[in-house]
């Protein structure tokens, strides 16, 4: 991985964990999460306006990235209903790189360098410290553990879609246009539903929804065009250091405890994460 690509990919992780932050901090999340979709569909549109169109040969990758990403909006909802942030994003991010060195063992034939296999142990073994080391371990909330797990499920899948996908499209702005665009269907379910909440919300939380909607943007923005100048595998785990950012905002901001454990967690993901990048 170039210094240009490793800069953007942790870039986006900071912004990535920094959005996530403030949706855990908001007091009703399905709001502010419309709101993450509404600045995603603006952006979306014009880069649309402003870019070639994706080839046809992307446009599969497209429909399924844009149909994995509802879900993602509904597990990470239920996610941080429930859960702490400095338990509920590590597990998720730290699956994603996890299951694409395994998929790739299971289903290509790859077999893992020692540093990918050291890699992986440390991103089993800060997942579960940060799974059953709290004042309410996940294991006692299995709703949320099972959405963090099925969260990090679909990460590995869109990422791997886009990673695939924006290389067949000849546009790369113009496939996380049309990608960003296909968010205007989850501003219209939640409008249809709470249109009177989201319009009172807009005013005072202006601010926040597009500090948070427009670090989503460019967080994935900038992980899809990584995705053109470095292996996929290499983008997915640096990318994931962004578990660090997290759990320290979580210890320091949101006061979440016991704070040694979550961070010893959190450093072991990362650590698993570089080694899985490097090798």
């Amino acid at each position: 991985m170039s210094g240009f690509a490793l800069l953007l990919v942790l870039t986006a992780a900071v912004l990535h964990a920094s959005w996530n932050a403030m949706v855990k901090a908001a007091g009703d999340r399905a709001l502010i999460l419309a709101c993450v979709a509404i600045a995603h569909t603006f952006v979306g549109g014009a880069m649309v306006l402003a870019s070639p169109a994706p080839a046809p040969e992307s446009w599969p990758f497209i429909v399924a990235s844009a149909t994995l990403h509802y879900f993602y909006y509904l597990f990470l909802f239920v996610s941080y209903r429930i859960g702490d942030l400095s338990q509920v994003y590590p597990i998720a991010r730290g699956l994603s790189p996890m299951l694409v060195a395994l998929g790739a063992f299971v289903f290509a034939g790859e077999r893992l360098p020692m540093p990918a296999a050291i890699g992986i142990a440390c991103v089993s073994g800060g997942i579960a410290l940060l799974s059953f080391t709290a004042r309410r371990s996940l294991a006692e909330q299995p709703l949320a553990l099972a959405a963090a797990i099925g969260t990090g499920f679909i990460i590995a899948s869109y990422s791997l879609v886009d990673g695939m996908g924006v290389r067949l499209s000849g546009s790369a702005f113009g496939y996380m246009g049309w990608l960003f665009l296909s968010e205007a269907l989850v501003v219209a379910v939640v409008a249809q539903r709470r249109w009177g909440q989201l319009r009172v919300l807009a005013r005072p939380m202006a601010k926040y929804t597009l500090l948070a909607g427009f670090s989503s943007v460019g967080a994935y923005a900038l992980v899809i065009y990584a995705n053109l100048l470095a292996p996929l595998g290499a983008v997915s785990a640096v990318r994931e250091v962004s578990v660090v950012v997290a759990a320290t905002i979580g210890v320091m901001i949101f006061g979440e405890r016991p704070w040694k454990s979550r961070i010893i967690a959190a450093v072991a993901v990362a650590g698993g994460v570089v080694l899985l990048a490097g090798s």
